[in-house]
């Protein structure tokens, strides 16, 4: 009988060779996937929306999300994805699918996305430049301040885009959630638009 075992692989484990790539010199783009994270989506019931605010509140301290926003607490980021639904996204366990469970049964219905996704953080001076040949969104500080998400396309491809907190350099932070089965393709467009500029790669469990 054949034995059979599986092993969780970063969606990118064979694209991402960390070390700089494109244009020599300072990197202007940084892109980092974040590995090992917690990801659940939460989606109100119907007419369950307030009482899954409640709950929200009630575990992380904060309003969750009802605009395009993401709003960050000490342990985890609550990121709206669209009307009366976000994401929790953390690492741990903590605030993972078996801990969130209780915490909205009856207001919210919840889907694990962990491993569903990819997690890209992308920083630098250039970082707007790149992501403006990718993306139709006026990612302009005035317009786009810390803590905007959208749920957008960038080169046909959907994802979530939020601005996380600027770097201590003061460079701005922007993180893509995309599906795994588009993360390779997505990975490999960015480098592309980011060569002109040099990059420099890597990954992290550190979420940013």
């Amino acid at each position: 009988m054949a034995e059979f075992s599986w092993e969780i692989r970063s969606p990118l484990d064979r694209a991402l060779v960390a070390g700089p790539y494109g244009a020599r010199g300072e990197a202007g783009v940084s892109l980092t996937e974040i590995r090992n994270f917690d990801l659940v989506q939460v989606m109100a019931r119907r007419g369950q929306a307030a009482e899954m605010a409640k709950a929200a509140k009630a575990r992380f301290g904060v309003v969750s999300p009802d605009t395009p926003k993401a709003v960050r607490t000490a342990d985890a980021t609550l990121i709206w994805s669209g009307p009366d639904q976000f994401f929790v996204l953390s690492h741990g366990g903590k605030h993972g699918m078996e801990a969130l469970v209780p915490l909205f049964a009856g207001s919210a219905s919840l889907s694990d996305q962990s491993h569903a996704r990819a997690l890209i953080s992308i920083s630098g001076d250039k970082a707007r430049a790149m992501l403006a040949k990718l993306s139709s969104i006026d990612l302009h500080a005035d317009a786009f301040a810390v803590g905007t998400a959208a749920a957008t396309s960038m080169d046909h491809t959907s994802i979530t885009l939020w601005r996380g907190n600027d770097r201590a350099d003061g460079q701005a932070v922007f993180n893509v959630l995309v599906f795994a089965t588009f993360a390779e393709s997505l990975w490999h467009t960015m480098l592309d638009a980011a060569a002109e500029y040099g990059v420099g790669i890597s990954h992290s469990e550190e979420l940013v």
